[in-house]
């Protein structure tokens, strides 16, 4: 399935992108979201970077029918290459489970602040109930973005 989200911020493409690059937001992302646990590993080059942030996220908010798939908690390790400022591309790995999740996020400029833009294609293997699983992961992944966005809000006027 295709999953678009968008998301705004009052500052520019590049104090999103630092943001972005920054760790210690990442590591405040996660809290964000209230995943159990997370390691983020973020290698900046210029005006590129690459992240891994491998995390053990709850899965209580899930129905039962997807929680006997996805267990009390699942590992979740996004991985994002930035080869500039204005995007790169993202993958979410969930080992053990027959799901992927790859597509691209962009920073535009959008009047005085930016638009992140993330597109994705989210698939599940699974008979008769992969595509239900698929809704529910790229609404785990909003719910993510949507947390991320908050923390990153907060971020960009200073509370850090």
């Amino acid at each position: 399935m295709k999953f678009r989200h968008e998301l705004t911020y009052d500052a520019s493409p590049r104090e999103v992108f630092e943001m972005l690059a920054d760790p210690a937001f990442r590591e405040a992302s996660c809290a964000a979201q209230d995943v159990v646990s997370v390691e983020v590993d973020l290698q900046r080059d210029g005006d590129a970077f690459t992240l891994v942030a491998d995390q053990v996220q709850k899965t209580d908010d899930l129905p039962s029918f997807a929680r006997t798939f996805a267990g009390h908690t699942t590992r979740a390790i996004q991985r994002e290459e930035w080869t500039d400022d204005s995007g790169g591309s993202l993958r979410i790995e969930t080992p053990g489970k027959p799901a992927d999740i790859a597509g691209t996020i962009t920073l535009l400029e959008d009047g005085s602040g930016t638009r992140e833009v993330v597109e994705l294609e989210v698939k599940v293997k699974l008979p008769l109930i992969g595509g239900k699983i698929e809704k529910l992961l790229a609404e785990k992944v909003a719910a993510g973005m949507d947390a991320e966005h908050g923390a990153g809000v907060a971020w960009l006027a200073g509370d850090r």
